[in-house]
């Protein structure tokens, strides 16, 4: 699973870097494949080891090496995007497994947390710090409701991980966004535990996998989180 996962991100940002150079070539009709890649300024030939997706971006602070040019705007969207499908695929995944099985697999949130922190350092989507509080805050939040719930009721309530779950989304999403994602995974899964419980479909002590709340509250966060969290803290508008 962690092989299929790290393959994936791969192939995603190898999809993402190919793209760009679609973008840029194909209206020009010139080849894709030679000459290599070069700054538009200068026309120096980028070497290998400046042109690996979002890593060299961020290392070279968004500039060409020879001449300082910033790089177009439209290469780290692009990588944004292939992200934010990265992340969208490790949701749907999650969902179906935890729906069937009730476990939330370490191999996709453990890889999961350090490929949102190094998507966001290689894209600047959202500030690495911000990306490292969301992966405090996200785990911290579900460990402290475990140990609460443990100590209340001398049983197990949910499992470690939704916590693991929750800093992965903090993790792509920042501490912002995943507030929003966790009120969202709440409210939608309260509701539903609520309807289940009060049509006798499910007994108190039945499990309810919150794993799907959280995979549609991150999904929702993605697009909505941090215009919602900035209309809100900016005074509902006004």
């Amino acid at each position: 699973m962690l092989r299929a996962l790290v393959t994936v991100c791969l192939f995603g940002l190898i999809v993402g870097s190919f793209l760009n150079v679609v973008i840029a070539r194909l209206p020009e009709r010139r080849s894709l494949w030679h000459p290599g890649s070069a700054c538009p300024g200068c026309g120096a030939a980028i070497a290998w080891y400046d042109n690996l997706p979002l890593l060299s971006f961020a290392l070279l602070r968004g500039r060409c090496r020879a001449c300082a040019l910033p790089i177009s705007w439209r290469y780290p969207v692009v990588a944004r995007f292939v992200v934010a499908a990265a992340l969208l695929a490790a949701l749907i995944a999650i969902t179906a497994i935890d729906l069937q099985l009730q476990i939330i697999p370490n191999a996709i949130t453990l890889p999961g947390i350090v490929a949102g922190l190094l998507a966001n350092l290689g894209t600047g989507a959202v500030p690495w710090l911000d990306a490292l509080i969301g992966v405090l805050v996200g785990g911290g939040v579900f460990v402290a409701i475990i140990l609460g719930y443990a100590l209340l009721f001398r049983e197990e309530g949910m499992g470690l991980g939704d916590a693991k779950l929750g800093a992965m989304l903090g993790a792509f999403l920042g501490w912002k966004a995943l507030l929003f994602s966790l009120f969202v995974a709440v409210i939608v899964g309260g509701v539903l535990a609520i309807v289940l419980l009060a049509t006798g479909l499910r007994g108190r002590k039945d499990p309810i996998p919150f794993g799907p709340f959280l995979a549609l509250g991150g999904a929702t966060g993605l697009f909505w989180g941090e215009k919602v969290v900035a209309w809100y803290l900016s005074g509902f508008g006004r």
